[in-house]
C-alpha cells in the first residue's frame, strides 16, 4: 500500500468499514465497534482507512497481512 497524504476522518473510516465489513473476519467486528467508540490519532485513522481500502479485492495472502496489521491498530498495539 502506498503512502497517502490525505487525512481521513473518523467518519471516513466508519464508511470504509461498512463497505468492507462483509469481507472481514467475524471476530474483528467487536474490535471495530470498540474502535469507533473511542477517539484516535490522525495516524491511527489513516492506517485503519488504508488497511480497509480495497480489502475485498486483496489476495488471501494480502488479506492475511492486512488482518495482522488491523488487529494491531484495533488493539492499539
Amino acid at each position: 500500500m502506498s503512502e497517502c497524504k490525505i487525512d481521513h476522518s473518523h467518519e471516513d473510516v466508519s464508511k470504509k468499514y461498512q463497505e468492507q465489513a462483509a469481507y472481514l473476519p467475524e471476530e474483528m467486528r467487536p474490535l471495530f465497534q470498540q474502535f469507533f467508540a473511542e477517539e484516535h490519532t490522525q495516524d491511527i485513522l489513516n492506517q485503519a482507512f488504508h488497511l480497509l481500502k480495497k480489502y475485498d479485492l486483496a489476495s488471501e495472502e494480502e488479506r492475511s497481512e492486512r488482518n495482522k496489521r488491523l488487529y494491531m491498530v484495533l488493539k492499539n498495539v
